[in-house]
């Protein structure tokens, strides 16, 4: 079994909390819409707007303290939120400035072994620039000191993101490496799950910006990563058994809207 009991126990109890959470506090915004009531029922247009609500931060109330309870029992080091660091040397501001400009005008493919190694050779060179980069969604660190820096982004991220993207995993880069040159660092775009399967992840092929062998897990791939082969399957059966146990809760709680 790739989840051990401890940890389905944290994600049951991640789901549960998050869901009762929510019930407690969601305020739907007014907003009247009466040929859809009236077509589909004031519980069902309820629960739409929960899901959309619900989705807006799936990624840090499940997803983020989930891929901690999974990765806690193979890393060292497992937090969320985390900052990558504060300083950028000049030079490898020039040098992730001039990756950026070579992959939006296509005259190279993305290669993130190389990119990492150009940043590793000016990380001290020059003054340095404070910087605030974007909070890091999952930091590992495993036992012998590799790091992994994931940022969770939605099943699909707009077309125009990538960019931006692409420039905060090599800001991570240079914030570590400006601390310590030798770390050993992958930075990654992790996408929970697959929308088009059982085809494969198709995104505008991330707009030419990724490496897609090392910037970037789709679903099984990085809950695998994270809890070991199996680990996907097991997380769906997890959802799936927490869900039909609050059944009774979720009906109760969208069936009050129909007494409105």
């Amino acid at each position: 079994m790739a989840i051990n009991g401890n940890q389905i126990q944290q994600v049951e109890t991640v789901l549960k909390n998050s869901l009762r959470h929510k019930f407690l506090n969601y305020n739907p915004e007014p907003s009247v819409m009466p040929f859809h009531t009236r077509l589909l029922g004031k519980d069902r247009m309820a629960l739409f707007s929960f899901i959309h609500s619900l989705n807006t931060n799936f990624g840090t109330s499940i997803f983020e303290p989930v891929a901690l309870a999974l990765g806690a029992a193979k890393f060292k080091i497992t937090k969320s939120q985390a900052t990558a660091g504060t300083h950028i040397s000049e030079s490898a501001q020039r040098v992730i400035q001039d990756i950026m400009d070579n992959l939006t005008t296509g005259r190279v493919h993305p290669n993130k072994i190389e990119e990492i190694e150009k940043i590793r050779k000016v990380c001290r060179i020059g003054d340095y620039r404070t910087v605030k980069p974007t909070k890091v969604d999952v930091w590992l660190e495993s036992e012998d000191g590799e790091l992994y820096l994931i940022d969770i982004k939605t099943a699909k991220p707009n077309k125009g993101g990538f960019k931006e993207f692409k420039r905060t995993l090599l800001e991570w880069i240079a914030c570590v490496l400006a601390e310590n040159p030798k770390a050993s660092i992958n930075s990654l775009i992790a996408i929970p799950y697959n929308p088009y399967a059982p085809k494969p992840y198709s995104r505008w092929t991330m707009a030419g910006m990724l490496d897609l062998k090392k910037e970037l897990m789709v679903a099984e791939e990085f809950w695998d990563f994270l809890g070991g082969k199996g680990a996907y399957t097991q997380l769906l059966d997890i959802f799936e058994r927490v869900g039909i146990e609050l059944r009774p809760e979720i009906d109760n709680y969208f069936n009050k809207f129909n007494k409105k």
